[in-house]
């Protein structure tokens, strides 16, 4: 049997950890730029008032939690809530990614929005925590929270 150095080795072992640390890189930055995709597709849709649109970036066992109210289940009754949004006068939004990481088919997102009405103006602001699955080879929300930076009346 042949000798090996102990330094190669070594090395050997050092190089393999930064290589699969690499790809877990890679990996974590497909998932930010496929959450940050799906984002951009909701917020098209949001645009063209499309609650159909914005529905389709979530799975089909979705969950919403909007601040204030029951939990929405389903596509269906989820493309009904943003509906219902766009029609009180929501005209846009703006959505930042502050921290996204996924394993295997699940991912997470925590950001910050922006709703806007008619001329920009601001109508909230606040943050979210979103979960993600992949399904059938796409991303999709599967459970969405968000909160106001508003204070509550009286507070």
């Amino acid at each position: 049997m042949r000798h090996v150095p102990k330094a190669f080795l070594a090395l050997s072992i050092a190089f393999t950890l930064f290589l699969s640390g690499g790809s877990v890189a890679a990996q974590q930055s497909d998932v930010r730029a496929a959450i940050e995709a799906g984002n951009k597709q909701f917020l098209a849709a949001l645009s063209r008032g499309d609650g159909a649109g914005m529905a389709a970036v979530y799975g089909t066992n979705a969950q919403v939690f909007p601040p204030n109210s029951d939990i929405v289940s389903g596509r269906q009754a989820i493309q009904k809530f943003w509906q219902d949004v766009v029609d009180s006068g929501v005209k846009g939004a703006t959505l930042t990614t502050l921290e996204a990481e996924g394993q295997g088919d699940t991912a997470y997102e925590v950001g910050k929005y922006t709703l806007t009405g008619e001329a920009g103006k601001v109508l909230d602001t606040g943050k979210y925590v979103t979960i993600w699955k992949r399904e059938q080879g796409q991303w999709k929300l599967h459970r969405d929270i968000w909160n106001t930076n508003t204070p509550a009346p009286g507070h």
